[in-house]
């Protein structure tokens, strides 16, 4: 897979840094509310290859989560990094990324599903437009990110697949028998105190509820936002920790996971 370093400058005006690479944002509206993602893709060549919707962390349309979706793009995937929060919401710390992700809930998810839906089909409707095969879409996402994922499995999305990467796996909403359609794939660091054991169990429950095909993956040692090298605190009993194992090890099935469900080779 082709490795990509990001130069991404003023705000979404995305410069790629190879020639091959392409960046370019990508509009679209649900009801009155504006959204505005990046496409990412090689263009090195034009086969249509499947299409995967990322969802970022809390920190949203950041320049570093835009690198991170070029990285897993390579030339396998076209990726849509999805904004969910409204063009122009750029958080810049954490503190306004925590009264955005609080915003987006405040009907329990219902708008939230409604934005990961319009994401999906802002992503199918580039076909045409680059190198995409819109009847392979799945999505993913990171913390935040993976929990709107999952609410878009449970939503019933008729995608092949999500992962959730380091997210919460409660729900306003569980879903019920035959809701979801979507396999599910759940990559959890096992120290995460934002994820206990009784939210897994009911995970695990409502899952098998509503029939779906699930994995839930636990990494021994690793905490919330393993995979961001970001996320190094200086305080060893922060809950949110980069975990170069837990990391690369993630990757390695989060990829494996959608070549088995785009019967990728």
């Amino acid at each position: 897979m082709r490795r990509y370093v990001a130069t991404l400058v003023l705000a979404m005006g995305i410069t790629p840094a190879f020639a091959a690479t392409q960046t370019r944002p990508v509009e679209w509206k649900v009801g009155n509310d504006s959204f505005s993602g990046v496409l990412v893709y090689d263009d090195a060549s034009t086969t249509a290859r499947p299409g995967l919707v990322m969802v970022p962390n809390w920190m949203g349309m950041s320049q570093t989560n835009i690198a991170r979706a070029a990285d897993i793009a390579g030339d396998d995937y076209v990726v849509l990094v999805a904004d969910v929060y409204g063009k122009g919401v750029l958080p810049k710390d954490k503190v306004e990324a925590k009264a955005q992700v609080m915003k987006a809930y405040a009907d329990g998810g219902v708008t939230l599903r409604k934005r990961a839906a319009a994401a999906v089909a802002a992503l199918k409707a580039q076909a045409g437009k680059a190198p995409l095969d819109p009847a392979r879409v799945g999505a993913f996402g990171f913390c935040f990110g993976g929990s709107v994922a999952l609410e878009l499995a449970r939503s019933g999305a008729d995608i092949a697949g999500v992962a959730s990467i380091h997210g919460d796996v409660d729900s306003y909403r569980p879903a019920k028998k035959d809701d979801i359609k979507a396999s599910i794939l759940v990559l959890n660091g096992a120290d995460d105190a934002s994820v206990p054991d009784t939210q897994i169990a009911a995970f695990e429950k409502e899952m098998d509820a509503a029939g779906a095909d699930w994995q839930f993956v636990n990494f021994s040692g690793a905490r919330h936002c393993f995979t961001q090298p970001e996320d190094t605190p200086t305080d060893l009993a922060d809950n949110c920790r980069y975990d170069e194992r837990s990391s690369r090890r993630a990757f390695q099935m989060l990829h494996a996971f959608f070549r088995e469900r785009f019967a990728l080779e």
